[in-house]
Parts: C-alpha cells; sequence; structure tokens
C-alpha cells in the first residue's frame, strides 16, 4: 500500500473524518442516528452516492469546464441518490418512509459536495475512489456509534427492528438489556443527539493528545566533556 493511499484512509477514518472533525453533514447525523438501523440505512445510502459520485467527477474532470462544474456536480450526485431512492422503495420501503426527507437531502450533503469539488475534480480515479470510500466509512462509522449510543441509552435495547433492511431473518437480531428498563426519552431527542456526538468529538480529541503526547522525543541531557590530560591539584596541610 503506498504512503498516499495510507492517508488517504487514515484521513477518512480518522485524522479528517467528515463527522468528528470536518463537522460536515450534521442535519442528517443528528435526526436519523435514534437507532442503528436509521443510521446504516442512511450511511450506506451515503457511501454509494459519495463513493459513486466521486469516481464520475474524477473520470469527467478534464471535461467539465470551470464555470458550470458545480451545477455539474450536483446533477451527478442528483442521479446517485435517485438510483439509491428507487432502489430504498423497491427493496426497504418501510425504512425508506422512515428515513423520509433525509434520503433526497443526500443530494445537499456538505460531506459529497465537498469532497467532489476538492478532491474528486482534481485527482485521478483511483485515489478519488479510496476518498470516497473511506470518507463514507469514517462517516458511517460516527453514525453507527452515535445511533447505538442513543438507542442503548433510551430504549435499554439494540439493533432493533433490523428486519426493515435486512429482511425477516433479522428480526432475532434485538438484544435487550433488561425488560423493566425505564426508557431514556431526552437519549432519543435531539438535545440527545447533540451531546452524544460532543462525547464522541471530545474522546477523539483525547485519544489525539495522548497519541501526540506519546510522540514526543525524549530529549537526554548531554553531560560536559571532561578535558584530556592531567589535572593539578592542591592540596594545603
Amino acid at each position: 500500500m503506498s504512503s498516499n493511499t495510507s492517508t488517504l484512509i487514515r484521513n477518512g477514518l480518522w485524522d479528517n473524518n467528515p463527522g468528528l472533525v470536518q463537522l460536515l453533514g450534521l442535519c442528517p447525523m443528528l435526526a436519523v442516528t435514534n437507532s442503528v438501523v436509521n443510521a446504516l440505512g442512511l450511511s450506506l445510502a451515503t457511501l454509494v452516492v459519495l463513493t459513486g459520485s466521486n469516481l464520475t467527477v474524477s473520470l469527467f474532470r478534464k471535461l467539465t469546464p470551470e464555470t458550470v462544474r458545480l451545477p455539474i456536480f450536483v446533477m451527478i450526485i442528483a442521479a446517485f441518490v435517485t438510483a439509491i431512492e428507487l432502489m430504498m422503495q423497491a427493496y426497504t420501503y418501510e425504512l425508506y418512509t422512515i428515513l423520509g426527507i433525509f434520503i433526497p437531502l443526500i443530494v445537499t450533503n456538505c460531506v459529497i459536495m465537498g469532497r467532489a469539488d476538492a478532491f474528486a475534480s482534481r485527482n485521478p480515479i483511483y485515489e478519488s475512489f479510496v476518498d470516497g470510500f473511506f470518507m463514507s466509512v469514517g462517516f458511517m462509522a460516527v453514525l453507527l456509534v452515535l445511533g447505538a449510543m442513543r438507542e442503548l441509552l433510551g430504549t435499554g435495547a439494540i439493533f432493533a427492528n433490523m428486519d426493515l433492511l435486512f429482511g425477516e431473518s433479522a428480526k432475532g437480531w434485538q438484544i435487550v438489556v433488561a425488560d423493566d428498563y425505564p426508557n431514556f426519552l431526552f437519549a432519543i431527542l435531539p438535545p440527545g443527539a447533540f451531546i452524544g456526538l460532543g462525547v464522541l468529538i471530545a474522546i477523539k480529541n483525547w485519544i489525539d493528545l495522548r497519541i501526540k503526547a506519546s510522540q514526543k522525543p525524549v530529549v537526554v541531557e548531554k553531560s560536559e566533556p571532561v578535558a584530556p590530560g592531567s589535572k593539578r591539584v592542591r592540596v594545603t596541610g
């Protein structure tokens, strides 16, 4: 793996994570992460759109006039979003209705538009694919962790309604912490989303500080050099 590819992967997953560092796409992130299945549904749709649009923009980057490149980027992204909408309506219609307006709003997601304009339009196809894929995987990871945290705290269970995405075989995936768990409604409301995201950002910053501190070079103090030769010692009686 080349150093450039490693840098792109690290940027997408950690150093320049769209959800924790760039703080892009906050509207859908905070709105749909009240459960794991909702977070996974939106993040998978975002992954397909971001990766596909990065590939397409990079493929036609030399043919795109500078004056109209942003409208062209929007049309490319909208085409992928439309395809995702039709697929969800055909195979996961109930989840599609739950996510509602946030699927069409992927067109205006700043993560996708930002990567198309800042990276894919200036770099070759392979690098654009790696950037789009791992940026979306990093975004997905934040959504899933936030969704799992809010669902668990809010309802006392996790992986509920996974059959909306994976079919009847996923009905038994739900894990219940306690049958008499008192629902913590605050966690699944918008204020809980803001606090949960703040906690994740704080944890990432703390880890970064620990890593930075551990990488500081150890300073070794040098002793004064001893001059060669004999020294005269005065002895008094």
